[in-house]
């Protein structure tokens, strides 16, 4: 299947699970190749024949925006160096989540949620810990007899209950010693963020390589610089979030911009594009434009922000 259809897949799973969905996004000088919210789930995707491919670079520029934004970063593949991604595996690389179509309609469309991920050692299971040791204390078993039953040592156990992940024949036995289902399913949309914003936003007296983006921050703007992007920033206060993008070249501004609107819209967020040349028109789709002359006769927070709503245009 090639990179074109897998996307067409994973949208269709997408829309037909009620998410709302941006257009096919399949441009190599951005990271990640579809957007998708339903309720408070936002999902940044990539998608990849083979996840091999995924690179560093791409990972830590997927993470900053989804950390930026509230959502998940999430990898679809269809095969890895070890073979076809199977179903009901979440597989992960650089802490990004990885699963396949099979399986994301398999948690979205049929309520199947995968129970086994991969890890470095092998295929692994969630443990629900609290009930492990609940049922432990109060039917008074001891570490020994669990350990004994599953096959594994008394530290194990211990580890079990503090939320490690178990081998699937450990937890099998388990179960099987305890009659209780102890194994736990698990939410490939789970991402639990690695930085604080404070590591990756530009604050206070720091600067950046752009005039704009540094007045940005003179009027008491956080700023987020992004690269594989159709923005080059996301600009925060203690109001709103804006996708920021910088345009120059015409032709890519306005491309730029249309995809930025379609995100934004998503997102639930705002975009804007500052420019150098006035056009004469003040929004491209939904996204504000401001010239550079403008924003330097502006002086604080809400009056930009103020700017940047009655621009924009939702649809």
């Amino acid at each position: 299947m090639s990179r074109e259809e897998l996307i067409n897949t994973t949208r269709a799973i997408l829309a037909k699970a009620g998410f709302n969905i941006s257009s096919s996004l399949n441009l190599r000088s951005i990271c990640f190749d579809i957007v998708g919210r339903k309720d408070s789930t936002l999902l940044i995707i990539k998608v990849l024949s083979n996840v091999d491919a995924f690179s560093r670079e791409n990972a830590e520029d997927m993470k900053v925006l989804a950390e930026a934004l509230g959502a998940t970063p999430l990898l679809i593949g269809e095969t890895s160096s070890s073979g076809p991604l199977e179903a009901g595996i979440v597989y992960s690389r650089f802490n990004i989540p990885i699963i396949s179509n099979e399986t994301l309609g398999e948690h979205l469309l049929e309520e199947v949620p995968p129970f086994i991920f991969a890890a470095p050692g092998g295929l692994y299971v969630k443990i629900d810990s609290a009930l492990l040791k609940n049922i432990r204390e109060t039917s008074k078993i001891s570490l020994g007899a669990l350990a004994e039953s599953a096959g594994v040592s008394r530290r194990t156990i211990q580890m079990y209950e503090s939320g490690m992940g178990a081998m699937i024949d450990a937890a099998m036995r388990l179960e099987e010693f305890l009659q209780v289902p102890i194994i736990a399913p698990l939410d490939p949309f789970d991402y639990k963020s690695e930085k604080k914003p404070e590591e990756y936003e530009v604050t206070g007296d720091r600067r950046t390589e752009s005039n704009s983006l540094n007045h940005l921050l003179e009027i008491g703007f956080a700023i987020t610089p992004v690269t594989k992007s159709p923005f080059e920033a996301i600009t925060r206060s203690r109001r709103t979030i804006i996708l920021t993008g910088l345009g120059i070249d015409e032709e890519k501004l306005v491309q730029k911009a249309i995809i930025a609107s379609e995100i934004s819209k998503i997102a639930g967020k705002h975009s804007l594009v500052i420019v150098e040349r006035k056009r004469n028109a003040e929004h491209i789709d939904s996204t504000a434009v401001v010239t550079s002359e403008e924003l330097k006769k502006i002086d604080d927070q809400d009056t930009l922000t103020d700017l940047v709503l009655s621009r924009s245009i939702k649809k």
